[in-house]
């Protein structure tokens, strides 16, 4: 599992449904603060409807 509120953008890029937006999901964090829920991924710019899946890789700690 990896940890949405501490993984590297590359780390966020290893998993299939987020590869290619570990930069813009870091960026996202940074500018809001931490991720409370995995569902926000749903708001950052690009994922909106895609990320779906994602939930069995990803975690919030």
């Amino acid at each position: 599992m990896i940890d949405l509120n501490s993984a590297t953008a590359a780390e966020l890029d290893a998993v299939p449904k987020l590869k290619g937006h570990g930069f813009e999901i870091v960026r996202y964090r940074d500018e809001r603060g931490r991720f409370s829920d995995v569902r926000q991924l749903e708001e950052v710019p690009g994922l909106a409807g895609k990320w779906s899946g994602a939930e069995a890789a990803v975690s919030i700690e």
